[in-house]
């Protein structure tokens, strides 16, 4: 199978469109699933089988189990009920998980067990550990041994495993975000199911009310305590007031000291006092300010406006200025009527600068009086500052003592209020001893079940097929994914950036197939056995997809664009065993068969397998001819039918330095010799990836096939081969998918399925025989 990155692609031809008119979208993705699934269909029925097998399995060796549900409500008590109790509440609306992890403690399934007698129950003792938590406790008692539990076992205590396996059935959970906690418990039987789910809500109430009990004794028992010796304190603290006011004459009026109140009053009249002295002096300022900005010779009275409203509210000053400003009224006509030297005007103006002059000396006497006001301000200023620095030098005689009794005072007050708090929880808590509540009630008791609760049948069985159908696909993605092989033409082109030649169908017996005994006069000739696979696949078959597939390669040879004659055809692979010496074969068959003159030359000199398949009986070969010790004549096998020609390998001993050996200068000759006699050359030589003798022969070749194994072969090899050797990938005209399951193509190769159809072989003479299945 191919990886996932190359199915996403291979199910395109080169150029990336699709044929039947379609681009990438949905129909590749429909290709490639459709592709996947005849790929791996066994795989994902034989997991959904095993599945479902296995889920019915489980449900006839499983014993059902019945789940009962009980509901308990938590709701706050009746409010007096709230305002009389001391204890905290029982539960807190805002912390449900742990009334969770209360329904489920330990406490809880000791006091169910013990009420039920369920330690000789079987139905429970079943359920007990299992074999890893019983391996994980026996390790933890040997590393750090512990008494044992039947020794430290309390009375009436149950036994450590039952309680685990009653803790396992029991569930408990919030339903919605409600105050309703519902209550499951799983039994083999459903009476025992609502027996043992209403036994542990009885007991989750009965803790409650235990708990709240026992939370009211004891704060009453410490509350009792607690008021004595509060009472006692909170007297002591009010005769320690009353004795102090008494040693120190402190005596208060209105709740506040004499000394404060008389050290505020002085505070407000000084602040009275200051702002007088501020009234006064701004006034004495606007008065002085006036009176220097007023020049004697000035026609106008303006200047003296500024002195503020204290002068304009003065009545002398209003009369004055209004006969002022009705003499200017006068001088102006009369300057206009009679001219400014008139002695009726001069006379206006004498009487105007009189009545300036009278206006400016009552402006003095304002000034004056003011200034006479700021001294009395002053000096009340003075006075109020004196007595309010002795009454602050009083006072602070009693600091001391008012801190002191501040402090008493608070003292008393508090104890006396926690003396008073205390009291009333005390009789609080003493009448909820009378009337024990708790703030749970069980909304809905559990009954019997009518059906289990598990296994479900249906579930089990669904979540059968769709596991196995997941993990058939799952697996199925794994093994696409593992195979990194060479699956269809177009991973060869994209990956090996070669055009595919041929895809050579999977022939029986090629690859194993035995030599024929051979008689003693075709040894004596040199002649290749006629009964030989390979002459059977061409010859005997010659309408064959296989030998269409050879014909392919014959003729991207000879139609080759990158040169003009590609008479020296070198075959190898990137590893050995992937059927180079088969085609190399084959081919050279099929081009003899056809009447050209052929030879085929066997140049795996460390592993001469074509040797060994064409003339086993050979005892000279190639060697020897480059020794010098025989000539080609001496040396070479024919097929007597097709006129093949074979110069074989003889491997005698080990060769050392065989990278040497085809480099050398009678190879050359050998080969140009070969050119001059044949029409093609066809050489065996060995795969790229163990040795490097392909690259020693570079001069001697015109082009090279490469042979990749169809699902064998890997992409990476194959590519790291090539790339360790360059010029041999540069000299190669294409490859060859050999071994190729036609018919397992339709899987790997949807878009061309049509193409791998032998339909329309039959009528053009094309038999599959001799093809084996996937």
């Amino acid at each position: 199978m191919l990886q996932t990155n190359m199915l996403q692609t291979d199910s395109e031809p080169p150029g990336g469109l699709a044929q039947n008119g379609e681009g990438g979208g949905i129909g590749s993705l429909v290709n490639f699933a459709v592709a996947f699934l005849r790929r791996q269909y066994l795989v994902i029925i034989v997991s959904a089988a095993l599945a479902i097998a296995g889920s019915v399995v489980y449900l006839r060796i499983t014993p059902p189990t019945y789940t009962a549900q009980a509901q308990i409500l938590l709701a706050p008590p009746p409010q007096f009920v709230q305002q009389q109790s001391l204890a905290a509440p029982a539960f807190d609306l805002t912390q449900m998980d742990t009334q969770l992890q209360i329904i489920k403690s330990r406490a809880i399934a000791v006091a169910v067990i013990n009420e039920l007698k369920l330690e000789d129950d079987l139905d429970v003792k079943d359920s007990g550990p299992s074999f890893f938590s019983w391996l994980s406790h026996w390790i933890r008692a040997w590393i750090s041994p512990q008494p044992n539990d039947r020794q430290v076992q309390a009375a009436n205590q149950p036994r450590e495993d039952v309680i685990k396996a009653f803790q396992d059935r029991l569930s408990a959970y919030r339903v919605d975000y409600s105050n309703v906690i519902e209550v499951s418990f799983s039994a083999n039987s459903p009476k025992r199911a609502a027996q043992t789910a209403n036994a542990t809500a009885k007991a989750y109430m009965d803790d409650q009310i235990n708990a709240k009990s026992a939370a009211n004794r004891f704060a009453t028992s410490w509350l009792q305590e607690r008021l004595r010796d509060l009472g006692e304190q909170a007297l002591q603290a009010e005769r320690a007031v009353s004795a102090y006011k008494s040693q120190n004459n402190i005596v208060s009026s209105g709740g506040k000291p004499i000394d404060e109140q008389q050290v505020t009053e002085l505070n407000s009249r000084l602040v009275t006092a200051r702002a007088q002295i501020s009234d006064a002096l701004a006034r004495l300022n606007r008065y002085e300010a006036s009176l220097g900005a007023h020049s004697p010779d000035s026609p106008s009275i303006g200047t003296l406006d500024a002195a503020g409203a204290d002068a304009l509210s003065s009545p002398i000053i209003n009369n004055l200025r209004q006969q002022y400003l009705e003499l200017v009224r006068k001088e102006s006509e009369w300057s206009a009527r009679f001219g400014r030297d008139h002695f009726e005007v001069i006379s206006l103006r004498t009487r105007m600068r009189d009545l300036r002059a009278s206006i400016l000396d009552e402006v003095r006497r304002l000034a004056e009086s003011s200034r006479g006001e700021l001294d009395v301000a002053r000096r009340r200023e003075g006075e109020i500052e004196k007595r309010l620095a002795e009454a602050i030098s009083q006072s602070r005689l009693t600091d001391s003592a008012e801190i002191t009794i501040r402090s008493l005072e608070n003292q008393a007050k508090v104890l006396r209020s926690m003396y008073d708090t205390f009291l009333q929880r005390y009789m609080g808590s003493v009448q909820q001893e009378t009337f024990p509540v708790t703030e749970t009630r069980v909304l809905s008791p559990a009954s019997p079940p009518q059906h289990k609760s598990k296994p479900q049948g249906k579930k089990i069985v669904m979540l059968g097929i769709v596991g196995g159908l997941g993990l058939g696909i799952g697996l199925g993605l794994l093994r696409e994914v593992m195979d990194q092989g060479f699956r269809t033409s177009a991973q060869i082109e994209r990956a090996l950036e070669l055009p595919c030649l041929s895809l050579v169908p999977l022939m029986r017996g090629i690859e194993q197939a035995t030599p024929a005994h051979q008689a003693e006069e075709d040894l004596e000739r040199r002649l290749i056995s006629p009964n030989s696979a390979i002459h059977h696949a061409i010859i005997g078959m010659p309408s064959s997809q296989f030998a269409e597939a050879i014909r392919s390669i014959k003729l991207a040879i000879d139609l080759s664009p990158d040169k003009t004659s590609n008479q020296v055809i070198g075959i190898t692979s990137a590893l050995p065993n992937e059927g180079k010496t088969t085609i190399a074969a084959t081919l050279a068959q099929l081009i003899a068969h056809s009447g050209k003159k052929v030879i085929i030359v066997d140049c795996d000199l460390r592993n001469p397998s074509l040797s060994a398949s064409l003339a086993p009986k050979a005892a000279m070969g190639i060697i020897e001819i480059i020794n010098g010790s025989r000539s080609i004549e001496e040396t070479i096998w024919r097929d007597p039918e097709t006129n093949l020609v074979f110069l074989p390998t003889v491997r005698r001993e080990p060769l050392i330095h065989v990278t040497e050996f085809l480099s050398t200068e009678a190879m050359r000759k050998l080969f140009e010799q070969l050119r001059a006699k044949y029409d093609y050359i066809i050489v065996d030589f060995p795969p790229l990836a163990p040795v490097v003798d392909v690259r020693a022969t570079l001069p001697l070749l015109d082009c090279f096939i490469m042979v990749v194994e169809w699902g064998r072969s890997k992409i990476d090899v194959v590519q790291h081969a090539l790339r360790s050797a360059p010029n041999v990938h540069k000299g190669m005209i294409g490859a060859v998918l050999n071994k190729t399951d036609i018919k397992a193509m339709i899987r790997y190769d949807p878009y061309h399925s049509d193409y791998y159809s032998n339909k329309r072989d039959a009528l053009y003479g094309s038999s599959d025989s001799g093809r084996t299945r996937a």
